[in-house]
């Protein structure tokens, strides 16, 4: 009995060095330019310069090797993740945006690196709740080109917010 719970406590310990030297890492960007000629149409399909910066998103991540690729059930998210899904080969999988970064999504994702494509609102929503504050504002409805990018370790938490051209 001894030895089991040895075991138990020794695993235990284990369990918790290993999460607390465990990197995460996420990359959150907003789509690529939509078509607004429709105004009516709530799920618009992207621009060709939309097109272009999802194929220059793929280009900056070039050497990133993601283990997951995540975005909204739209075609502009999910057209501007396409490029990148392709050089990794992943199956793009949609997340609810009305429900971020769950208990689920964080254990699935612990210790990966993982691209998620989303709004104006619920890029910098995400991140905050990953971050557990309030730090970024909604993007302006003319900003495609954020990127932020947050690094977990243990509890330690680190974010960049970079704008690509």
């Amino acid at each position: 009995m001894k030895k089991i719970f040895c075991l138990l406590i020794l695993f235990s310990c284990f369990n918790n060095y290993a999460q607390e030297n465990t990197v995460t890492t996420y990359y959150l960007i907003r789509h690529a330019e939509k078509d607004r000629t429709n105004k009516t149409n709530t799920n618009p399909s992207l621009t060709e310069i939309g097109l272009k910066r999802a194929q220059n998103w793929a280009k900056v991540f070039k050497n990133v090797t993601f283990d997951f690729i995540y975005t909204t059930n739209y075609k502009r998210t999910i057209q501007t993740a396409q490029p990148t899904a392709l050089n990794n080969n992943l199956e793009i999988l949609f997340y609810n945006p009305r429900e971020l970064y769950t208990d689920d999504f964080r254990k699935k994702t612990m210790g990966k690196t993982v691209l998620i494509v989303g709004h104006s609102n619920t890029t910098p929503q995400f991140v905050n709740k990953i971050l557990v504050t309030k730090k970024y504002s909604d993007i302006d409805d003319t900003n495609n080109g954020n990127l932020y990018i947050i690094t977990l370790l243990g509890s330690s938490k680190s974010d960049v917010l970079l704008t690509i051209d």
